[in-house]
Formats: C-alpha cells, structure tokens, sequence
C-alpha cells in the first residue's frame, strides 16, 4: 500500500529508525500474575491534569489482557535495562522470570531498577491506524535519584555518553 505522496510501510519504518525513544515497560497485575509489554512510544500529554499517553500495536496479545483491567505502571527503562527491554518486546513467555519488581500503590508492578514510573488508570483508548493510542490519568510516579535512559535508535538500543 502507498499513499498518494508515495510512503510506504518499509520507507516510513525505515526512516522512524532513525528517531531515538526511550524504552518503558507497561505492566499491570492481573489474577492470572503480573503481565507486561515493551513500549517506545511513551510522552508527557499534560501537566494538569497529569496525562500519559503510549501506543500499542493491533497485534499486541498482551494489551488485550491488560486493558480490562483499567489500571497499569509505566516503567521506563534505564540504559542497564536492555534485557528487561528484550524480554518483554517478545510475545507470549514468562516475561516476568528473572525480574523483580514490587507493587505500586494501585497494584500494579513496578520493576526495580526502573529510572522512573507512573502508575495510572486508562482515560481513553483511540484507534490509531495499526495501533491504539493509550491516554492515561497519572495517580502516582517515582523517579530514581540517578541513572540514564535506555535509548533505541538505529534498530539498535543506545546509551548517552
């Protein structure tokens, strides 16, 4: 498919490799045990009120179990964070073996090690032609008092010198 301007899906995605995001952990708990998913997508939408927002791919098979929950903990990676990135960008698994993490005071798990997290209810979900736009309504948030973030740029993760 190409639109009228001629971007395609492999020339959009080649040239959006070269746009550096942080990398976040969405996680939530759920009766079954704590899920999550890797994100790259993660801004600041508003000071007051406090508003998050990520995207998550149509073909995400976490999102779906998360969403009905209504409640969730971003976790943005530091740049020692790349395994845990790895780990959780991955479909199906136990993404969680391996990672400690603690509950947030909504519940949800807040990985240690984390540089900062926000722990938040979903305000909206908006389709977003292949993915969904999570909006999200910040109830709490934490910030580690040193550390960088983990950085994916290039089809690679990077690290500020």
């Amino acid at each position: 498919m190409t639109t009228a301007a001629g971007v395609t899906p492999d020339r959009f995605r080649h040239v959006m490799r070269h746009v550096p995001t942080g990398v976040a952990v969405v996680s939530a708990a759920s009766p079954e045990g704590p899920l999550g998913l890797a994100v790259g997508s993660f801004v600041s939408v508003s000071l007051e009120p406090p508003l998050v927002g990520f995207f998550v791919a149509r073909t995400s098979s976490t999102w779906p179990r998360i969403e009905p929950l209504g409640r969730f903990c971003v976790n943005v990676l530091g740049e020692e964070g790349e395994d845990v990135s790895r780990a959780f960008a991955v479909s199906g698994g136990n993404k969680f073996g391996g990672v400690r993490w603690e509950p947030s005071p909504l519940g949800s798990p807040v990985l240690d090690g984390a540089l900062a997290w926000f722990d938040c209810t979903t305000h909206s979900v908006t389709d977003a032609g292949d993915h969904v736009f999570v909006l999200a309504d910040v109830h709490e948030l934490s910030v580690r008092p040193a550390g960088r973030p983990l950085i994916f740029c290039h089809g690679t993760y990077q690290r500020l010198s």
